[in-house]
């Protein structure tokens, strides 16, 4: 049964970099916390976040939906060159954040490049956070399917499960698959028949969001509401 949820702008300034974006806040905790970042062309209140953070939210999780540093620091455009690791910064402030506020279980992840920092500082970091949340990573820029964004995987031992749909110009399901291989950790690859790289779209099934709750619960362990 979905519980309530109160959605408020969140800003924490006690910090560099400054930890902004929406908190979802359940009537009923559960205990557990989840933190999403966005893609490299968007910002937390992509339509993609939103669904996905309410559809955990209702569950009992309280997540954190944030606007990494570099859209912070402009509304508009990709990253910076070499602001990689502000961003992962960014992430990991995050998760401190939401570590002094909650006493529950903390779990990371993104779309796109959010997910992709997000995996990069759980290599770097192992045991910062429970698990992740990667939706669409991507593998390789589109066309370019020899740039490899994989260089990490090997030291990748957090549980991870990767939300990818069959249509996704950075990557093929099968290319997934031989990548994934490449992870110590636990992992899984949930795939979206029809989805490309933003998975929402006409031929997404309307109860995606709670596929995606359920399948994460599964994997990770957890009972839901």
């Amino acid at each position: 049964m979905a519980c309530s949820v109160t959605v408020d702008q969140f800003s924490d300034l006690n910090g560099d970099p400054p930890v902004r974006g929406f908190l979802h806040a359940p009537e009923s905790p559960d205990g557990n916390a989840l933190i999403l970042a966005h893609s490299a062309g968007g910002d937390c209140q992509s339509k993609l976040l939103q669904s996905i953070s309410s559809a955990f939210a209702e569950t009992g999780f309280v997540v954190l939906r944030i606007n990494l540093p570099f859209r912070q620091e402009r509304p508009h455009g990709p990253p910076f060159p070499g602001g990689a690791g502000r961003d992962r910064e960014g992430l990991r402030r995050a998760v401190a954040v939401m570590k002094e506020r909650t006493r529950g279980t903390i779990y990371l992840g993104g779309h796109s490049y959010g997910g992709r920092q997000a995996t990069m500082l759980a290599a770097e970091e192992p045991g910062l956070i429970a698990g992740l949340l990667l939706l669409s990573y991507p593998l390789h820029p589109p066309r370019k399917a020899t740039e490899l964004r994989t260089s990490h995987f090997p030291r990748l031992g957090t549980p991870a499960l990767f939300v990818h749909g069959s249509r996704d110009p950075f990557g093929s399901l099968e290319e997934m698959t031989a990548a994934l291989s490449l992870i110590p950790g636990r992992h899984m690859l949930l795939p979206v028949e029809g989805a490309g790289h933003e998975l929402l779209g006409r031929k997404t099934q309307p109860d995606f969001p709670e596929q995606v709750v359920t399948t994460f619960c599964d994997f990770m362990g957890l009972s839901q509401h």
